[in-house]
């Protein structure tokens, strides 16, 4: 099974069917926070809505198309960070991530991503990763622009949250960009 330890406290493990109940209370916790930018998450109303949502990932990872992992920061649940897809024509792919409320403001995210960032360029041969972020979520804005990644421009209503369009951020780094 796929793992990728990213530091001492920061490891990358694929979810299973056992993970739901832990998942779903993660996202429970943070659910007001969360549906601020993520238009699933009120979908999401106990533990066995994510049992096909994982069966799902776990195809995906299956059929080297990317994946989505859960982050655990020492140990225990804190978010999830993945490849939305992998264009292997094209040699690129988007990355998307969320992390639950109070494990923010310690460099989590960063170290994620950027340690997938890492993987898609030696390990899988990409060329360009992109990431979409809410114009108004400065916190997700800020992985990006951390990380090095250039801003491309506004993707206009690019997503309903709930009641409306909003308007996200297209980030992009390319292989010769990074370390």
């Amino acid at each position: 099974m796929f793992g990728l330890r990213i530091n001492e406290e920061i490891t990358l493990k694929l979810l299973e069917i056992d993970d739901a109940k832990e998942l779903f209370a993660l996202v429970d916790e943070s659910r007001e926070y969360l549906r601020k930018w993520l238009p699933w998450v009120d979908h999401m109303k106990n533990e066995k809505d994510y049992e096909p949502v994982i069966e799902m990932w776990l195809k995906q990872f299956s059929s080297h198309d990317g994946y989505q992992a859960g982050i655990l920061y020492n140990g225990k649940l804190a978010g999830m960070v993945g490849f939305h897809g992998i264009d292997w024509s094209n040699k690129k792919a988007s990355i998307g991530y969320w992390l639950a409320e109070n494990f923010q403001g310690n460099g989590i995210m960063t170290a994620a991503v950027k340690g997938i960032i890492d993987q898609a360029f030696h390990e899988y041969g990409l060329n360009r990763v992109e990431i979409q972020c809410g114009n108004e979520n400065k916190k997700s804005r800020a992985v990006p622009e951390r990380i090095g990644f250039k801003q491309e421009g506004v993707v206009r209503d690019a997503e309903y949250l709930y009641n409306h369009f909003h308007d996200t951020i297209l980030y992009s780094l390319l292989s010769r960009e990074w370390k």
